[in-house]
C-alpha cells in the first residue's frame, strides 16, 4: 500500500514516550491517531496533525471509535499506554488497565485486522539476573511472573505474555522493553523528570548510593518506531542504555545546570529502611511516600541491560547521559520550569 493509506494508532500518546513517538511519525509524513484519556491537558501539545481520540482502555466502545479506520488502510498499533506506579502493593486498577487493557487492544486487532502491533512493555518485567547483562527471554510465553517483583512490573509481564501468545496464533506483534526515560519535552512532568528539577533546584537533600538505566525519550521513540518497521512477530527487543549510578548522574547534572552538587548518599540498607517507614505513613494518612521500597529496589537491582539484539535488528542507537541532560536542562530552562 501507499503511505497515505498508512495509519499509526497510538495509544497513551499525550505521555512523555508516545507524545515524542507522536511527533517523530508527523516528522515522517504519517498519519498519526492518537488515543488519550479525557480530561489529559498533555494532549495540547500533540502535533496538529494528530487526530486525537479520547476514551479510555477499559471500554471496548472507546477502543471501536479509535479502531474504525477507513477502508483499504494499513493500520499499525503502537500500544503505549499504561499506569505507571512505584507503590509495590498490588492495585486492580493497574491491573485492569496495563493488562485488560492490553487485551482488549489485542481483541481489536484481530477484529480490525490490523497489519501489526508494537507492545510497550518494560525491562521491569523481564526476571532480574543477579550477575552480567540481562537479556530477552526466549520462548511463547517467557516471562514468569513469580519471578518479578513489584506490581507495575508484575503487569507488564503478563501484558507481555498475552500479546507473545497472540504473536503464537497468528497476530503480527512485537514487544519492545524500555528502560527508564529522561529527555526533553516531557510536558507531563514524569517522576525523572520531577527527580531532576528537585536536584537543580536543591531540593532532594540526598540521594541513594545505587544506581539506574535512564534512556533518552527520542532514542526510545526511535526504537518503538524502529520495531514498527523492523521487528519481527513474536520477539522482544530491550531498549536500554549503560547503568549511570545516582552520584555521576547528579555530578553530570550539577555540571550542566551549575547547580550544587548533592553529597549525601543513603546507603541501600538504610534508604530500604526509611521507605518502609514511609510507606507504613502512607497508608494511614492516604499520602504519596516520598520513597517507596519499590523505588529502592529499582536503585539496587542489577541494571545492565544488553540491546545489541535490537541494535542490531531495529538500528537502535542510544546518546550520552551528558547529551540527554543537556538538552533536558534547556529545555526546562525554555519553558520555564526551571531558572
Amino acid at each position: 500500500m501507499s503511505q497515505t493509506n498508512k495509519m499509526y494508532l497510538v495509544t497513551g500518546a499525550a505521555g512523555f514516550l508516545g507524545s515524542t513517538v507522536c511527533r517523530k511519525l508527523v516528522d515522517r509524513n504519517e498519519k498519526v491517531r492518537a488515543f488519550v484519556l479525557e480530561g489529559d491537558k498533555s494532549a495540547a501539545y500533540l502535533p496538529e496533525e494528530v487526530e486525537i481520540v479520547y476514551g479510555d482502555l477499559c471500554n471496548k466502545d472507546d477502543l471501536e471509535r479509535f479502531f474504525d479506520t477507513p477502508e483499504n488502510t494499513e493500520v499499525i498499533v503502537l500500544h503505549i499506554a499504561s499506569i505507571v506506579t512505584v507503590n509495590p502493593d498490588y492495585s486492580q486498577k493497574v491491573m485492569d488497565v496495563n493488562v485488560g487493557g492490553t487485551e482488549n487492544i489485542i481483541e481489536m486487532c484481530k477484529e480490525h485486522n490490523v497489519s501489526k502491533l508494537v507492545y510497550c512493555s518494560s525491562t521491569g518485567a523481564i526476571p532480574e539476573e543477579e550477575k552480567g547483562s540481562i537479556r530477552e527471554c526466549e520462548g511463547s510465553i517467557p516471562l514468569d511472573p513469580e519471578r518479578i517483583k513489584g506490581c507495575y512490573s508484575l503487569s507488564k509481564a503478563m501484558a507481555t505474555n498475552v500479546v507473545l501468545k497472540a504473536a503464537k496464533e497468528g497476530l503480527n506483534a512485537c514487544v519492545v522493553h524500555p528502560s527508564g526515560i529522561l529527555g526533553p519535552e516531557d510536558f507531563a512532568m514524569g517522576e525523572t523528570t520531577k527527580t531532576l528539577v528537585d536536584i537543580i533546584n536543591g531540593e532532594m537533600p540526598a540521594g541513594i548510593d545505587g544506581s539506574f538505566n535512564l534512556c533518552d525519550v527520542r532514542d526510545l521513540a526511535d526504537g518503538l518506531i524502529g520495531a514498527a518497521d523492523k521487528g519481527k512477530s513474536g520477539e522482544c527487543y530491550i531498549l536500554g542504555n549503560e547503568p549511570v549510578s545516582f552520584k555521576d548522574f547528579t555530578k553530570l547534572v550539577s555540571e550542566e545546570s551549575g547547580c550544587r552538587q548533592m553529597k549525601f548518599f543513603l546507603p541501600i540498607s538504610a534508604a530500604n529502611f526509611i521507605a518502609k517507614i514511609l510507606e507504613k505513613k502512607a497508608k494511614k494518612t492516604g499520602e504519596k511516600p516520598l520513597m517507596t521500597t519499590f523505588s529502592v529496589y529499582n536503585l539496587a537491582r542489577n541494571n545492565r541491560f544488553d540491546s545489541s539484539k535490537a541494535s542490531k535488528e531495529l538500528g537502535y542507537t542510544t546518546r550520552s547521559y551528558r547529551e540527554t541532560i543537556r538538552d533536558e536542562i534547556r529545555w526546562l530552562k525554555e519553558t520555564g520550569k526551571i531558572a
